[in-house]
């Protein structure tokens, strides 16, 4: 089954996979930003799901890390498969703590929006989903 995107002309597939891909990011940066702030919201979460806040810092860097590498074009493949991956640890410590099926799910939605996002304006992520 070939996706109908994969043999579409970058023209019609680029803007939408920027925008997309510049939503996802940006939810991204915000996270990031937040952890690094450190508000209450985010030591409440820390200590709902067991983590010391100090690791708040070290997991936004990370995070703003990943999502600059997703941002640009030459790195966004590298970039995506990180923030998947932090996205996993995500899931991963939702699913330990029993959180509800939202905060679970919720993870994996902004991953599909950055791989969505990056095959909509990356010909060569497009054409590892079609046939050849």
């Amino acid at each position: 089954m070939t996706a109908t995107f994969v043999n579409r002309p970058a023209a019609t597939v680029s803007w939408p996979g920027r925008i997309v891909s510049s939503l996802a990011g940006a939810f991204m940066a915000f996270d990031g930003i937040i952890h690094i702030a450190k508000p209450a919201a985010v030591a409440e979460a820390f200590a709902q799901l067991g983590f010391p806040l100090r690791l708040s810092i070290g997991l936004g860097v990370l995070e703003l890390v990943f999502t600059l590498l997703y941002g640009i074009p030459r790195t966004a493949f590298v970039g995506a498969l990180l923030l998947t991956a932090y996205l996993g640890g995500a899931i991963a410590t939702q699913l330990r703590v029993a959180a509800g099926w939202f905060p679970t799910i919720f993870p994996v939605i902004i991953a599909a929006l950055l791989w969505t996002g990056l095959a909509l304006r990356d010909s060569r992520v497009r054409n590892l989903v079609g046939d050849r």
